[in-house]
């Protein structure tokens, strides 16, 4: 399995010793956690944004409809040259 070697200042490492022995589980396995789940955390939030992306699209014609104070000026509107 591919490894990645990453850097922690002494505090950080004393810190991560002392969750870790909290915890009954190795620096190694404590540090893998948080990483998977901010993968994870990382993939929902992008999944999500493209939910909302594509409801958006779906419904623009409603969202003009309901808020036409925030619809870009269309060509010919807004300040005179």
């Amino acid at each position: 399995m591919p490894a990645l070697n990453v850097e922690f200042s002494d505090r950080e490492l004393e810190d991560l010793r002392q969750i870790a022995k909290e915890r009954g589980t190795s620096m190694k396995a404590l540090v893998r956690e948080a990483a998977a789940a901010d993968i994870a955390r990382h993939r929902a939030l992008q999944e999500g944004a493209e939910a909302f992306r594509r409801f958006f699209a779906a419904h623009a014609d409603e969202f003009a409809a309901a808020f036409p104070d925030d619809e870009p000026p269309t060509k010919g509107e807004g300040r005179a040259a």
